[in-house]
């Protein structure tokens, strides 16, 4: 089986552990890893010239958000209508069975399962939701208007793109939201990753969050909070500067189709 849309993953000087790559890999799913010139090589040498995409840019300092405008740009090429865009830091996937959370290895059946959802529902926005985040079984396979994280498929045909340095996920979910669209988090099929509080080397770690500086936490939120002020503020979370959103506020964008499904 084949999934419908292309696959990338973003990284950066994480060629010697490729976490998502491996698991791609060990399931034989076709994917694109988009990696900076200067390192190409490097992935290349570890996982081949035919998973390898090079971005025409390097060491921006700008985060990742153009190599996901890249990723997007580059899919459109090819002619598809959505593409999937992941972290590539996440460490495993799972499945919710028979009342447990059950780690999977065939990742090609949790792709086509949210495809589906998403062609069916013409939705803006999917993803798989973070591990952590679920602790029960979900009454529901997919919670509406959230946030998504690391693992996103994305409909190609949206006016948006990618666009700040920080917190460039929530911008965009607020992006579609703030515009009448939707998003759709898996819950019965859920992704686990690597924190990014500086448990990992590379990717952003090393340009915008090197040391556990305060302050950048504190910009990192506030410069949402600016982009966003209808929407989210500043707060003191677990010791730290940290952004909040109220996501109930969209709640009834797109009802009138997901009535329809669940009736």
């Amino acid at each position: 089986m084949q999934n419908k849309f292309p696959v990338y993953i973003i990284s950066k000087g994480r060629f010697d552990v490729t976490m998502t790559a491996n698991l791609f890999e060990a399931d034989n799913l076709d994917y694109l890893i988009a990696v900076e010139p200067q390192e190409y090589e490097l992935y290349v040498n570890k996982l081949g010239v035919k998973r390898v995409l090079k971005l025409p840019f390097s060491n921006l300092g700008l985060g990742s958000f153009p190599a996901r405008n890249f990723c997007w740009e580059h899919s459109i090429k090819l002619g598809y209508t959505h593409h999937w865009l992941f972290d590539d830091n996440i460490k495993s996937f799972y499945k919710w069975i028979n009342g447990k959370r059950c780690q999977i290895k065939n990742i090609k059946t949790s792709l086509s399962y949210i495809e589906n959802y998403t062609l069916k529902n013409n939705i803006d926005l999917a993803g798989f939701e973070e591990y952590n985040f679920v602790r029960r079984i979900p009454k529901n396979p997919f919670k509406y208007n959230c946030h998504l994280y690391s693992a996103l498929l994305i409909k190609n045909s949206l006016p948006y793109r990618w666009r700040l340095k920080y917190n460039e996920d929530v911008d965009l979910c607020l992006q579609v939201l703030h515009n009448g669209g939707t998003t759709a988090s898996c819950v019965y099929y859920l992704a686990n990753k690597v924190s990014t509080a500086y448990k990992m080397k590379g990717g952003n770690q090393d340009e915008l969050y090197k040391g556990n500086d305060p302050k950048k936490k504190l910009l990192k939120a506030k410069m949402l909070e600016a982009q966003w002020p209808q929407y989210a503020k500043t707060v003191i979370r677990f010791k730290r500067f940290h952004h909040l959103v109220d996501w109930k506020v969209f709640k009834n964008n797109g009802i009138n189709s997901r009535l329809n499904l669940e009736s």
